[in-house]
C-alpha cells in the first residue's frame, strides 16, 4: 500500500543523529511523501533545510500554540517570508490547546488569528493542533468559531484556495459532531497513533466521516507511537499502522488496500497543491 506520513516532525533534535537513516526506512516502508511541519522560528527553519535536498518532503513554517507567547515580532517576520518559500506547502503547526497551557489563552488566540492570515494570504493549509482536557471540548468549539470568524468557511478561504481544503485538522481528537463540522466546512483530517489511546475511540467513527479526497493519515513523530512502534521514538515508517486502521474503520478490505493508498497519496497531493515535479 502507498504511504504519506502528513505530519512528522523530522526536524526534532532527536532525530538530529540519524535522520538520514530513519528517512530512508520511510521510504522502504513505501512512504512516498512526508510532511516535517515547524512549530515555531527554530524548527521551521531546521524544516527549510531537510526539505531543500529531497524532493519527496515538504516544508511547512508556524507557531505552535505552546510556543505562542514566546514568539517575538522578528522570528514572525521570518516566518512569513519563509511561508512563500516553493518548498513550503502549509502554515503551521499551530492552532488550541487547553490541556496543557504552556501559553496564555489570549496569546494562544492572537497567534492562531495571525497564522490563519497567513495561510489566507499564501493560499497554503493551515495545520492545526486541537486538544482539550479529558472530557471537555472548549479548544475544539473555540477552533471552529476562529476558522469561521477568519472566513475558513466563506469566500475568503474560496478566493484563496479554490476547492482545496483551506486547512488540515492535524492529530484529529474530539467528539464526532466536532468531525462532523469541521468535514461539513471543507477542511481536511489526518488521524495519527492517538487513535490507539483510551479515550479517543471517537476517532473510529470520526474516520469514517472523512472524504477520501481529504483523509489522511500521519505520525506525529517522535510523538504518538502507535502500537507496534517504539514508545521511544516513533518514526515516519510506522504511518503504516494507522494507515491499515483507517482502512479497517471505513470497510476497507485486504483487495481495498491499493486503491486505499492511491487515494491517501491523490488526498496529499491535493491538499498541499504537491507538484509532481519538484
Amino acid at each position: 500500500m502507498r504511504l504519506i506520513d502528513a505530519h512528522g516532525h523530522l526536524n526534532a533534535d532527536r532525530f538530529d543523529a540519524d535522520v538520514d537513516l530513519v528517512i530512508g526506512g520511510a521510504r522502504v516502508a513505501g512512504v512516498e511523501r512526508m510532511l516535517v511541519p515547524g512549530w515555531n522560528h527554530h524548527s521551521s527553519a531546521r524544516a527549510l533545510e531537510l526539505v531543500a535536498s529531497r524532493p519527496f518532503l515538504d516544508a511547512a513554517v508556524g507557531v505552535h500554540p505552546h510556543d505562542a507567547s514566546r514568539a517575538t515580532s522578528a522570528e514572525w517576520t521570518d516566518i512569513e517570508a519563509w511561508a512563500r518559500d516553493e518548498r513550503v506547502v502549509g502554515i503551521g503547526e499551530t492552532g488550541l490547546d487547553s490541556d496543557r497551557m504552556f501559553s496564555p489563552w489570549e496569546a494562544q488566540l492572537d497567534n492562531l488569528r495571525a497564522n490563519l492570515a497567513l495561510a489566507l494570504a499564501t493560499g497554503k493549509p493551515a495545520i492545526l493542533h486541537c486538544r482539550s482536557r479529558a472530557g471537555e471540548r472548549d479548544a475544539q468549539d473555540a477552533l471552529v468559531r476562529e476558522l469561521r470568524a477568519a472566513g475558513f468557511d466563506g469566500e475568503p478561504a474560496r478566493r484563496a484556495f479554490g476547492g482545496r481544503p483551506p486547512a488540515v485538522i492535524h492529530s484529529f481528537s474530539g467528539p464526532v459532531d466536532y468531525a462532523a463540522e469541521v468535514v461539513a466546512m471543507g477542511l481536511a483530517v489526518s488521524f495519527s497513533g492517538l487513535v490507539f489511546r483510551r479515550g479517543e475511540e471517537a476517532s473510529a467513527e470520526a474516520v469514517a466521516l472523512v472524504p477520501s479526497e481529504r483523509l489522511l493519515v500521519e505520525t506525529d513523530s517522535p510523538f504518538l507511537s502507535p502500537p507496534g512502534a517504539p514508545r521511544s521514538r516513533n518514526q515516519p515508517e510506522y504511518v503504516a499502522i494507522t494507515a491499515r486502521w483507517a482502512a479497517e474503520r471505513r470497510g476497507v478490505g485486504e483487495d481495498g488496500r491499493d486503491a486505499f493508498g492511491d487515494a491517501l497519496v491523490a488526498a496529499y497531493d491535493a491538499t498541499f497543491a504537491r507538484s509532481r515535479t519538484r
